[in-house]
């Protein structure tokens, strides 16, 4: 991997140290019963050491110049199954017909389709035991952040709407190669099965509309939605609000609670 040409558009910052990346394998809590999905194999790095603990690793991998040293990789370890493809545009029924049973992910991801690939799986399956991800530092406060919180918005609650979160450790920029802009951290997403919304789609709605304008009140906002003030005001009454409340004051429950009445 001397020689190799990091690639922009790819996001690509690879982790070679050994320490961290046993921690990444012991935090996603891989044992011998688990089928892993990696996604973003790079160096495969990562790759080998979650082949050391898992019954079935598949991992995932845009960049064509990492074939050959992939498929080396896929030689010495009779669990692994690497596919050169791009794991956000793949279907995911598609990429589950390589798990006989419900799987782990696990990934170091380009900061640029983090949020993406988070959400394709937390949407389109129920199939995901958990999700061990390196993220942006700033996006692990936001997704793990608790109301009144200036982290706490629109991304905080999409996610743990499906999951919850835990922030687990953070990782210093120097920990990559070549090193990014800002530092990262690693979390653990968890899907649950919490109470929902009468419609997810409906919900996702509200709540980007209740942030749309984080200095305005909630009733301000919500009334672009085409609901008056008045009816907005008098439920927010109902849940022991003021008419000054914000969207930020609000935890996930009140907005599922506001999602269905609307």
């Amino acid at each position: 991997m001397e020689n190799f040409k990091f690639k922009k558009e790819f996001g690509q910052n690879f982790i070679f140290d050994g320490n961290l990346l046993s921690a990444i394998v012991s935090d996603a809590e891989i044992t011998s019963d688990d089928e892993v999905l990696e996604i973003g194999a790079g160096a495969g790095t990562l790759t080998k050491k979650i082949c050391e603990k898992a019954k079935k690793v598949v991992s995932y991998e845009i960049d064509k110049n990492l074939t050959e040293h992939l498929m080396d990789i896929q030689k010495q370890n009779g669990n692994l199954t690497v596919v050169m493809r791009d794991a956000l545009k793949e279907d995911i029924s598609e990429i589950e017909k390589h798990f006989e049973g419900n799987y782990k992910i696990v990934a170091n991801l380009p900061y640029y389709i983090t949020s993406p690939i988070i959400f394709k799986f937390l949407e389109q399956t129920n199939r995901v035991k958990s999700m061990t991800v390196m993220v942006q530092k700033e996006v692990a406060e936001r997704f793990s952040a608790k109301e009144n919180s200036k982290d706490y918005g629109i991304s905080t609650i999409m996610i743990n709407y499906y999951a919850d979160v835990k922030y687990l450790r953070t990782v210093g920029r120097q920990m990559f190669t070549p090193p990014p802009n800002v530092d990262s951290a690693l979390i653990k997403i968890t899907p649950t099965k919490k109470e929902k919304a009468i419609s997810d789609k409906k919900f996702s709605t509200v709540v980007k509309t209740a942030f749309s304008a984080r200095r305005k009140t909630l009733s301000n906002n919500l009334a672009k939605l085409g609901i008056s003030k008045t009816e907005l005001e008098k439920l927010l009454e109902e849940m022991g609000k003021s008419p000054s409340t914000r969207a930020e004051q609000l935890s996930i429950k009140e907005f599922i609670f506001l999602c269905d009445k609307l």
